[in-house]
């Protein structure tokens, strides 16, 4: 496949693998617009080849197993996990509103800590039968040996009186019994389902704080996505682990690709208008869109600088779809590629706001290239296949990306995420046989990549843990793609 039309909807539209279905798939998906005898003792000789099969197992298990080891370390998650006890909180008075809190809050609080990446929790299944809701109840020797064996302890308690709820929690070194206090807190909110799941997911960062290296959690974060549920294709938004699911925009078309500002406070998206792809500004605080100028042509996934000043764009307002980069307004549009073929999909780096990702299509299938803002020293990052969507970790170290690395008639590969390491382009795969997987976005944190992936027979969000470990779906209705972490 190596024309592709004048004017692209997206990568998944120009780029899209089965070439034959390509106007189907338009109509239909509408994607980013819308993967060693026995015998003697040996010989010289023998010996000579025992000692070189050695040496080429070594070679061919060493760099996997290295892969492996450099991702962990660079996103955060090579260090061994402190061993925490987090038995339910317990009430403090009678009321009746209580039970149902206390589940809503002990549900989400051992999944954040369980979703962070930086604990082992301890099966419920070895805590004692008395467990403490304030310190003078804590039973050191029950919680520091077998079976628990816990480093940490957290726990607390939580009531609700006069309609206001009310929860107290500390983390505890048990291993240090003359102080042990880490961490205090006390919050207040109303007696709400959604009030005890903040409390859980404040409670939860701040212990992911201290225990992950100063890292801030991500518990409190945002997942901005596309949803069809409404019997359009929408922007929606989420909490980190799927909650609170509620749809933002309101277009009655298609709209795609969003993307949230560091700040917050407004997403960009694109979106099919009556004259055309347009990129739309939708303020978070006001519940609105704002006005953002037109610039012709088609225009497609925006992506915010770490400053919150500009926005990268793909535009085929001169011809060719180019990367073009402006300021948050709109002003100072100037393109920063010149490429025969499509050039699409650009992610800032989050770290240094100095390069940007892209894909393009100038040497035949679509691949990741790396280029400055200013439009210099033009890189291409992969080096074969059909790779796509690339996103900038948090630490400007890592790609992630969505690649088919061996694609063609015949071939069996599938689109899988991968991470690629910027500076010595060692990659490594992050899912394996599990449908179509695509638009990776990572946490704040650098320990977490939220995507998209068909494994569950159609299009869902699901999160896993930096290194491909666990995995866990976040959407179930109707179909969902396309995802973007908040900044913070």
């Amino acid at each position: 496949m190596r024309t592709y039309r004048s004017t692209i909807l997206s990568y998944t539209v120009s780029f899209c693998p089965g070439s034959r279905n390509r106007s189907k798939r338009m109509r239909n998906s509408h994607r980013q617009a819308s993967q060693f005898a026995p015998g003697s003792a040996p010989t010289g000789a023998r010996l000579l080849s025992a000692l070189s099969f050695l040496i080429l197992l070594a070679s061919l298990l060493a760099p996997a197993s290295f892969a492996q080891d450099w991702v962990r370390t660079g996103s955060g998650l090579g260090v061994e996990k402190v061993r925490l006890a987090v038995p339910d909180f317990k009430p403090s008075n009678s009321d009746p509103q209580n039970a149902a809190l206390l589940k809503t809050f002990d549900d989400t609080f051992w999944n954040d800590l369980d979703n962070s990446g930086v604990v082992e929790l301890v099966s419920k299944s070895f805590y004692p039968l008395q467990v403490p809701g304030q310190p003078t109840e804590v039973t050191f020797g029950v919680w520091n040996s077998p079976p628990p064996d816990a480093a940490m302890l957290a726990f607390g308690n939580l009531g609700v009186a006069g309609g206001k709820l009310t929860v107290q929690g500390w983390l505890y070194d048990v291993k240090n019994t003359a102080s042990p206090q880490v961490l205090g807190k006390q919050y207040a909110d109303a007696a709400t389902d959604d009030a005890a799941r903040v409390i859980a997911h404040k409670f939860a960062d701040e212990i992911i704080f201290r225990l992950g290296g100063g890292i801030p959690g991500i518990a409190e974060s945002k997942i901005y996505f596309v949803s069809d549920r409404s019997g359009h294709k929408e922007i929606w938004a989420m909490d980190y682990d799927g909650s609170n699911q509620r749809q933002l925009t309101h277009q009655n078309s298609i709209s795609l690709s969003p993307r949230i500002s560091p700040d917050g406070s407004r997403l960009a998206f694109s979106s099919l208008t009556k004259s055309g792809w347009d990129i739309l500004m939708y303020s978070v605080d006001l519940n609105r869109l704002v006005s953002f100028p037109r610039f012709g042509g088609t225009n497609l996934a925006p992506a915010w600088s770490p400053d919150g000043a500009r926005l990268a764009l793909s535009s085929s307002r001169g011809g060719d779809s180019e990367i073009y980069v402006c300021d948050v307004n709109g002003a100072n549009l100037h393109r920063i590629t010149a490429s025969k073929g499509p050039d699409v999909s650009p992610a800032w780096n989050r770290k240094t706001g100095a390069q940007i990702a892209f894909v393009s299509g100038h040497t035949g299938l679509p691949q990741v290239y790396t280029v400055e803002a200013d439009g210099t020293n033009q890189q291409r990052m992969t080096d074969q296949g059909y790779a796509v969507s690339p996103n900038w970790s948090p630490n400007g170290q890592f790609l992630t990306l969505a690649w088919i690395r061996k694609y063609g008639p015949g071939e069996p590969g599938s689109s899988d995420i991968y991470l690629m390491d910027i500076a010595s382009k060692q990659w490594v795969q992050l899912t394996h046989d599990g449908g179509r997987n695509d638009f990776p976005s990572w946490s704040a944190d650098g320990r977490h990549i939220v995507f998209q992936s068909s494994r569950s027979g159609k299009e869902e969000i699901w999160m896993m843990l930096a290194d491909g470990t666990k995995l866990h779906q976040l959407t179930f209705t109707g179909r969902n793609s396309q995802p973007n972490w908040s900044w913070k």
